[in-house]
């Protein structure tokens, strides 16, 4: 299924190909607990910019691996590339629209990120 996301002002527009039952990723670290964040890694394939790359700025913090793309203008960010998985995407479930019709939301430990990062690695690989 193709969903569509964007961020705030729509500024920044993307297409994802996912499941229609999606699984994603409720993280407890600093940035993603604060901005309430619902992460769906997806292989580069899976992911397409329609529109917005001009409308993108990038924050990078710790190992400055983690690529977090936010929308100048509303400040929201819709997909980023994660550290976890840098041969892919992570979108923000909550930019979805219309959201998927089921959504499975599993706890991810990621104030202990070293630990447990192994555990998504799978998820941006082709099947």
């Amino acid at each position: 299924m193709i969903y569509r996301g964007s961020c705030h002002c729509g500024a920044v527009q993307c297409a994802v190909e996912a499941p229609e039952a999606v699984e994603c990723q409720e993280c407890n670290c600093s940035i993603c607990s604060k901005s309430g964040y619902l992460h769906l890694i997806v292989p580069k394939s899976r992911f397409r910019l329609l529109s917005g790359d001009d409308a993108l700025t990038t924050y990078t913090f710790d190992t400055g691996e983690a690529k977090h793309l936010f929308c100048k203008v509303c400040g929201i960010k819709s997909f980023y590339i994660p550290r976890s998985n840098p041969d892919g995407y992570d979108v923000n479930v909550r930019c979805l629209d219309p959201q998927p019709k089921t959504i499975r939301i599993e706890p991810f430990d990621g104030q202990n990120w070293e630990l447990n990062a192994h555990e998504l690695s799978h998820l941006s690989k082709v099947e």
